[in-house]
């Protein structure tokens, strides 16, 4: 693990150094991890894309190892920042859930930086998600701490957090989306099941202990913007993730233009966890068509 001291985002780098190489002029690859986990959902991705390119996954400030960020915070301004710390021109953007809200934020405030973008279970900045999906969050996951305790959590005025409140937070988090509403625990490998959850069990310690914090978004909102997006793109979608955000996927891929969609089947919504080699396979490919 590596510091970006200027912005506190822990990174890993691998594969072919462009000045080293002699490959200045070709894009890196930049992995940007879901809301709901850490840098650490890459592993399969970023060993085998750095074989033949440079690779890049870092921690949102306030995930993982990096720092917490301050009373503001603007997540595709810091993908930007992370480029900018490495060196990096151009970039193919791999973005999970709000990671690839922000890949796609970061392709409509700086186009020139943005080679590709590979949107797997994707959020959109701007787009309101349906009543019927937060009430099915609320019933599935919220519930699992008593109302009580999650206000104060949500709030920063509890004077302990509770570990056990943290982790039920995550397991049903983690089976509500990461499994999916129509499947069960039992749908998905123990690897993957510990893995999904130790890295939610995580963001809601940092969330319910850390400072609080304002996420400011592009303005105007990319869900408005989404023809102006030049950049070759890939959706990826699981088909047993959450209905609300596998309706993401459609808006991404009809509204991008020239914008590829894959479905998978028997997939929630950390796709590059569950299924390491398709989607490693599918970004190989993509990258290819791309570079």
């Amino acid at each position: 693990m590596t510091m970006i001291e200027s912005c506190g985002i822990a990174y890993d780098e691998a594969g072919p150094m462009a000045r080293a190489a002699g490959l200045a002029d070709r894009p890196a690859v930049v992995l940007v991890h879901a809301g709901v986990a850490d840098r650490r959902m890459w592993e399969h991705q970023f060993r085998a894309l750095s074989a033949g390119h440079r690779v890049i996954r870092y921690d949102w400030r306030g995930h993982g190892e990096s720092r917490d960020p301050g009373p503001e915070v603007c997540h595709h301004e810091d993908l930007l920042a992370v480029l900018d710390a490495l060196e990096v021109r151009r970039a193919v953007l791999v973005g999970c859930s709000m990671g690839g809200a922000y890949a796609v934020e970061a392709a409509l405030a700086a186009p020139h930086r943005v080679a590709g973008l590979a949107l797997i279970c994707s959020g959109l900045s701007g787009h309101r998600w349906p009543e019927d999906m937060l009430a099915q969050a609320r019933e599935r996951v919220h519930s699992s701490v008593p109302a009580d305790r999650l206000a104060r959590y949500r709030a920063g005025s509890a004077e302990h957090v509770d570990p056990a409140d943290v982790l039920a937070m995550a397991r049903a988090h983690t089976l509500w989306q990461v499994a999916g509403p129509d499947r069960g625990r039992a749908d998905l490998t123990d690897e993957v099941w510990e893995a999904a959850v130790e890295m939610c069990r995580l963001v809601f310690h940092r969330m319910w202990t850390g400072p609080r914090t304002t996420e400011r978004l592009l303005d105007p909102p990319a869900a408005g913007r989404l023809r102006e997006i030049q950049a070759p793109t890939l959706v990826v979608n699981g088909l047993s993730d959450v209905a609300g955000i596998q309706a993401v996927s459609g808006l991404l891929a009809q509204g991008i233009p020239g914008a590829r969609r894959l479905d998978l089947p028997d997939t929630g919504h950390l796709a590059p966890l569950e299924r390491p080699s398709e989607v490693t396979d599918a970004l190989t490919a993509f990258l290819k068509s791309t570079m």
